[in-house]
């Protein structure tokens, strides 16, 4: 029997302790031993609950009782979920968590002190949900050069931009109406102003690259100014905006950003809405892949935490590797990028031409008189930006992106 103790009785703990219940079976074939949760922590009590037996209080219970061997931390937050992960791991026990905020900023200092104890500390349900994107990274494509991750790693925001583009609801109009349906936060920042996404992609581009890259560095821009005019160019253009969290490697490094792009009808992740998620991978030999599925809820992360525990349980008291060094990457700065570029613009195309050189899938749309939209040619994104800046009739504009990222 390999004990199991899950830290935070919320959504994806209560998701974690009833797939361990479900599968009991199946999971004790493919381990070769049962799992069995032994303790809960919560600062709750949970009267009826089926497993309010295993409720306890104190950390401590966890930490000195040495039959304990995983600990699943869905906790969420920082200070406590990473006080207890590290005397976790300092105490020999493995710890698998879907905590993609602990992740991005103590990942590689709990991955170092998890290495130090020959135990493991696992994270695939930290990005993209029930989507086994950080196994597809450190397994089935390691004997690949990851030449660029790109994605939609937030479900909120893309049930938000979905509304908006099928059902022709306003920005603050879907956000409610997400936030009723159980798909955003009461206070949903961390979603619409692209955080959650940033520290997705640094999470797997820092596993995409083999080397730790900072949320920090990456440029983001959430969805919050997003209208429905600007889902109008887009309809009319025949592309969709979508939050598009990207990092890529090109001659001058590597970069990475997430911002609201518009991105064409050949895209596969156009296809992506409501509140799915999807990851590509480009790799230099095999090409593109492309991974799909539910980015959040109570069973489909929990299916990918559990994923973790059966791995963790297979070495328990080994040090499962993956190629990725505690040495920060430094990024390529953004501006460095070339990309084309949609513009709404207050004015004649002929000004327009003036200022950005030629403009294609030039745009008027019925009411919006003395306003037109169009794409601009490819150029840096430094170069682009001092044009837009330089001129008033410059309303808005959205990244486009290079012929290939169509």
């Amino acid at each position: 029997m390999i004990e199991v103790a899950v830290m935070g009785y919320g959504t994806v703990g209560a998701g974690v302790a009833e797939v361990i219940r479900m599968n009991a079976d199946a999971i004790a074939r493919r381990v070769g031993d049962r799992l069995h949760v032994k303790y809960i922590l919560d600062l709750r009590d949970f009267p009826g609950d089926p497993n309010e037996g295993l409720i306890t209080h104190d950390f401590n219970d966890i930490l000195q009782d040495p039959d304990v061997s995983i600990v699943v931390e869905t906790m969420g937050g920082l200070k406590a979920a990473y006080n207890f992960t590290k005397e976790a791991l300092l105490a020999g026990k493995n710890v698998c968590t879907s905590n993609k905020e602990l992740v991005a900023e103590y990942g590689v200092e709990l991955r170092t002190l998890a290495d130090q104890n020959n135990v493991n500390y696992l994270f695939e349900a930290s990005c993209g949900g029930g989507i086994p994107i950080i196994r597809v990274l450190n397994s089935s494509l390691t004997a690949e050069e990851i030449e660029e991750v790109t994605g939609i790693l937030n479900g909120t925001t893309n049930y938000i931009l979905t509304s908006m583009a099928e059902e022709g609801k306003d920005f603050d109009t879907a956000l409610k109406e997400a936030q009723a349906n159980g798909f955003a936060e009461l206070h949903p920042e961390a979603d619409v102003e692209g955080w959650d996404a940033c520290r997705k992609i640094a999470i797997l581009s820092s596993l995409a690259y083999g080397r730790h890259i900072s949320y920090r560095q990456i440029e983001t821009e959430g969805i919050t100014d997003v209208d429905a005019v600007d889902i109008a160019y887009a309809r009319a253009i025949n592309t969709r905006i979508k939050l598009i969290a990207t990092s890529r490697r090109e001659e001058g490094g590597i970069w990475a950003s997430v911002a609201p792009m518009m991105i064409g009808k050949e895209n596969p992740l156009t296809a992506v809405d409501g509140v799915m998620n999807a990851v590509m991978v480009k790799g230099n030999a095999v090409g593109t892949t492309m991974y799909y599925g539910s980015g959040a809820g109570s069973l489909p992360t929990a299916s990918a935490v559990v994923g973790d525990v059966i791995d963790a349980a297979k070495h328990l008291h080994v040090s499962i590797k993956s190629d990725y060094s505690a040495e920060e990457l430094t990024l390529m700065p953004v501006g460095d990028v070339a990309r084309s570029f949609f513009v709404r613009f207050k004015g004649l195309a002929s000004d327009a031409r003036k200022l950005f050189g030629e403009i294609s899938d030039l745009t008027k749309l019925e009411g919006h008189d003395g306003e037109i939209g169009f794409l601009t040619e490819v150029m840096p994104e430094k170069d682009f930006k001092a044009k837009a800046a330089s001129s008033d009739q410059v309303i808005k504009w959205f990244r486009r992106g290079k012929k290939e990222e169509k």
